[in-house]
């Protein structure tokens, strides 16, 4: 009996020592567990989760490897949004994916002592919010990739289409890291010709809608919005009554071009996801470290029209996208949808 009962034992220590083994093998060199949390649901930060999933797909397929993708969006809700990340450090996730600013800081502060590689998307100013110690050597467990935005590039867009311009409105949240450097520099250039600056800003949805028509009270010829989140959450609720104002609206991303802006000047946001899951895959999969990749950035030379929004203003597409070509890369046409196909 006591034989039989030696046997027993080890054969179950065996089959626990391969079972082991076969876990071991698949989660160190065949799956990967990824979190991704997604600061708020928009056209832009959408088509960046959506190009970041389809490239993992596509590159696991090629490589014999999978990726499980646990996604979560906190809605710009701070506290679920630290839940989400706590969530995914006690799941012991192998990398974290950051879309946005908040969550990229978010994710800093709560891996700061555990270490796990943290990528970033759509961070405008990775180096001033304190992410990074270089672009070009990131020095901790965070990098990623950039959607910097060139301001005087868009200023100029507004300048060609009105040279006589006297009074810009600037549309953004105060409280959006993304925002503040742009916006600073927007002053400068619009105060250093002598323009006259008006700055609204909002929190949320509802304050954001007040903010414009705080805007078309002063008689603003045309607002500026760099890729902030809370007002390209707003954006489907605002661009009527900008178009019925007559004040055409310059912003930082297409997406804003999509949902009714006359222009979104910037990255695109497709390419900007197929390379965050590219740096994904170097690190998970290729071994790479993570504090030496450099912060990947995007031309930023593509204007938006949103074709409908320039009809209704009264602007001609095609004069339009002459009078813009030799300040851009590209200048492409849109129409207004929720999101992108």
């Amino acid at each position: 009996m006591k034989k039989m009962i030696r046997i027993m034992l080890v054969g179950l220590m065996i089959l626990g020592m391969y079972g082991c083994t076969q876990k071991n093998e698949e989660t160190n060199d065949n799956v990967f567990a990824i979190g991704i949390c997604n600061y708020v649901d928009d056209a832009s930060l959408n088509q960046i989760v959506e190009n970041i999933r389809n490239q993992l797909e596509a590159l696991g397929n090629e490589n014999g490897v999978e990726f499980r993708i646990d996604y979560q969006n906190c809605n710009a809700d701070a506290g679920i949004m630290k839940q989400i990340i706590s969530d995914f450090i006690a799941e012991d996730k192998d990398l974290m994916v950051a879309i946005a600013t908040p969550v990229a800081m978010g994710m800093q502060a709560a891996t700061e002592e555990k270490k796990i590689p943290v990528v970033f998307a759509a961070v405008s100013d990775p180096l001033g919010a304190g992410l990074v110690d270089s672009l070009e050597a990131p020095g901790d467990n965070l990098s990623g990739t950039s959607d910097f935005l060139d301001t005087s590039a868009v200023l100029n867009l507004i300048l060609a289409l009105n040279p006589e311009i006297k009074k810009v409105g600037l549309l953004y949240d105060a409280g959006q890291d993304a925002s503040l450097l742009p916006i600073s520099d927007a002053k400068k250039i619009l105060g250093g010709k002598g323009i006259e600056v008006i700055e609204k800003c909002g929190t949320n949805v509802t304050e954001i809608q007040m903010a414009v028509q705080a805007l078309i009270q002063e008689s603003v010829e045309a607002v500026f919005t760099p890729t902030d989140n809370t007002v390209m959450e707003a954006q489907l609720t605002i661009y009527e009554d900008l178009i019925e104002a007559g004040i055409p609206h310059f912003t930082g991303a297409d997406s804003f071009a999509l949902n009714g802006a006359f222009l979104g000047y910037g990255v695109d946001y497709a390419k900007l996801g197929k390379e965050t899951a590219d740096m994904i895959f170097e690190i998970l999969v290729k071994g790479q470290n993570i504090a030496a990749m450099p912060v990947r950035t995007f031309d930023n030379g593509t204007a938006t029209i949103n074709t409908e929004t320039c009809e209704l203003l009264g602007y001609d597409y095609e004069e339009i996208a002459g009078l813009f070509a030799p300040l851009c890369t590209r200048v492409q046409p849109i129409l207004t949808a929720e999101s992108f196909d």
